[in-house]
Formats: structure tokens, C-alpha cells, sequence
């Protein structure tokens, strides 16, 4: 755990730019996960998130996860569960249209919090995908303008609770998996840890902190720098006690018709020591697969995409 980088962005824009943007590279290339403080969301605007969401739970959505629980009657299972995750949750659609007023039974404090909240994480991903064109000699915005689409992005708001579990070593909070998309903010309960990642075949805990933002990088990253920088697998064990663990994952994701392939830049770079070896697609096509083949490698989806190149795609 003591390992886990934790990169503060408190000098980003003065004397520490280069030893915080090379902490920032390190995370990317042997992680595909960190961990930042001081990065320019409120902490009182993160408490008031924090519990506006365990109370939107309680009122709202604890009752019928009980119900659900006891419709399966998975309190007495013996055997191990790999078709549901032990997680209570509901998706809000930021950008490019906005879903939350058609989101029932949420109030209004809570939807005007979540808006500021979101739109406080937009301008931090944003911010991150230009650190990391930095740190990979790409043009400042080449990240931006890919993920554009002619839309914009894709960008939403996973919001889960993980009640206690009766059996966290049948039924996985969440099952293993890599993220489909672009770059992943999580602000995660600082009282229950859950999250693991898997690095060098081990399972390794992401330290719960308070008031910290927990980045990761979803498979189109992985495409764009051409594997440089990896998607990471990751899951969410359960626990017995206590009041259960909240999660906010908040999704930057390439626009639905966004062409997806392997940065030229990178490629000249490479060429003597590797052909191109990740495909080139419509993000869109992408999501399909990933919908029904979410908890399984992602190798098999690269190749199901590079199989599917013999049509060439327009990026202009």
C-alpha cells in the first residue's frame, strides 16, 4: 500500500511541474492507477457530495437493494456468485446532454451539488489528458480533440454503494475488469476500503484517503499511446460489516462517433522497434463488445476491433 502513488498537484503550475509531471508518467506506465491531493475540488464540496449520497441511498435505494438480496436469496449461498456484483447504483449523463433532471427521486440540492461536481471534474480531466500529452510529446489538446468526436465527449457519473455482504468471498462487489474508456476520476469512501488492482499478479489495495480524486486509465488510452500506458484490471471486494463503502466514478469518455487509433506521433517514434499493433475504430463499436464481454480480457476485444478494420474509417 505504501507503494501506491499519491502525486499532489499543489505546485503543477510553478517549480514542481516536472518532478510532479514525471511522478505522473511513472503512475502511468507501472500503475495505470494514482492517487491525487490538492487538486483544486473543494473538500467542503466533496463532504456535501458525500452525504447527500449516503442519504439519497438510505432513502432511496437501500430498500430495494435488500429486496433484491432476498428475491435471489443470496444471504445463504454456498457456491460462488459470477453473474452480479454485491452494488447498489445509478448513472448520470453529464455531457453531451445532461440526464439528471430525469433521474427520479433525486433532490434538488443534490442534483445542483452533482452538476458542480461534475463540472469541477471535466475541467480536472481535461487538465490530466493535457499533463499526459506533455509527458508523451504529444500537442497540447491532441488528447481533447481526439476524444471530441463532433459531439464532444461522453463524460458520466457512476454513483455505487457496497452494502456489507453476508459472503464477500462468493460475491465480488464488483467482478474484475478493465475500463472501457478514456480517463476515470473516482472519489471513493475514506472509511471502507474495496478497491484492488492488479499489478505483477498481485491484488493490491488502493489506499481509502480523504478528500483525494483516484485516477485511472481506461482501455482507449491504452490504444492511443499504442500500450506505452496501460489499462489496469481492478474489482471492488466486499465487506461484512460496517455501513458499506460509497463510490463516485466519474467516466471522460471519447465521443460515440470519435475515431480511435494509435497516435502518429507515437508510431514514428516507435516504428524501428514495433509495428502499430492496436487497431483503429469508432468508439461507439467499441462499447457494443465491451457491453457483453465486460468481465473478460481485453486482448480478445483489440482483436475482435482489428478484424473489423478491413472497412477504412473516415477522421477527418
Amino acid at each position: 500500500m505504501e507503494n501506491f502513488p499519491v502525486i499532489s498537484l499543489e505546485n503543477i503550475n510553478g517549480s514542481e511541474r516536472s518532478a510532479i509531471l514525471e511522478k505522473i508518467k511513472d503512475a502511468c506506465e507501472n500503475w495505470g492507477f494514482f492517487e491525487l491531493v490538492n487538486h483544486g475540488i473543494s473538500p467542503e464540496l466533496m463532504d456535501t457530495v458525500e452525504r447527500l449520497t449516503k442519504e439519497h441511498y438510505r432513502k432511496c435505494m437501500e430498500q430495494r437493494f435488500k429486496e433484491l438480496v432476498a428475491s435471489r436469496a443470496l444471504e445463504g449461498v454456498q457456491t460462488e456468485i459470477n453473474d452480479m456484483d454485491w452494488e447498489s447504483t445509478f448513472f448520470v449523463r453529464h455531457l453531451p446532454q445532461s440526464n439528471i433532471n430525469e433521474i427520479p427521486d433525486l433532490g434538488d440540492e443534490y442534483r445542483k451539488v452533482m452538476k458542480e461536481f461534475a463540472l469541477k471534474l471535466e475541467k480536472l480531466a481535461e487538465e490530466l489528458l493535457d499533463l499526459l500529452c506533455e509527458n508523451l510529446g504529444l500537442e497540447k489538446g491532441y488528447l481533447k480533440k481526439v476524444f471530441y468526436g463532433s459531439k464532444g465527449p461522453n463524460f458520466g457519473t457512476k454513483v455505487s454503494n457496497y452494502p456489507p455482504c453476508p459472503k464477500p468471498d462468493l460475491i465480488k462487489g464488483l467482478r474484475a475488469h478493465t475500463d472501457a474508456g478514456g480517463i476515470i476520476l473516482l472519489f471513493q469512501d475514506d472509511r471502507v476500503s474495496g478497491l484492488q488492482l492488479l499489478k505483477d499478479g498481485q491484488w493490491i489495495d488502493v489506499p481509502p484517503m480523504r478528500h483525494t480524486i483516484v485516477v485511472n486509465l481506461g482501455d482507449q488510452l491504452e490504444v492511443i499511446t499504442n500500450g506505452k500506458y496501460k489499462s489496469v484490471e481492478h474489482r471492488v471486494i466486499a465487506q461484512t460489516n460496517g455501513d458499506g463503502r460509497m463510490s463516485i466514478a466519474s467516466f471522460y469518455n471519447p465521443g460515440s462517433d470519435a475515431v480511435i487509433f494509435p497516435a502518429p506521433a507515437l508510431l514514428e517514434k516507435e516504428a524501428e522497434e514495433k509495428k502499430q499493433v492496436y487497431p483503429k475504430f469508432v468508439f461507439e463499436d467499441y462499447m457494443k463488445l465491451y457491453a457483453a464481454l465486460k468481465f473478460q480480457a481485453k486482448e480478445p476485444r483489440f482483436e475482435a476491433m482489428k478484424a473489423l478494420e478491413t472497412s477504412p474509417i473516415a477522421t477527418a
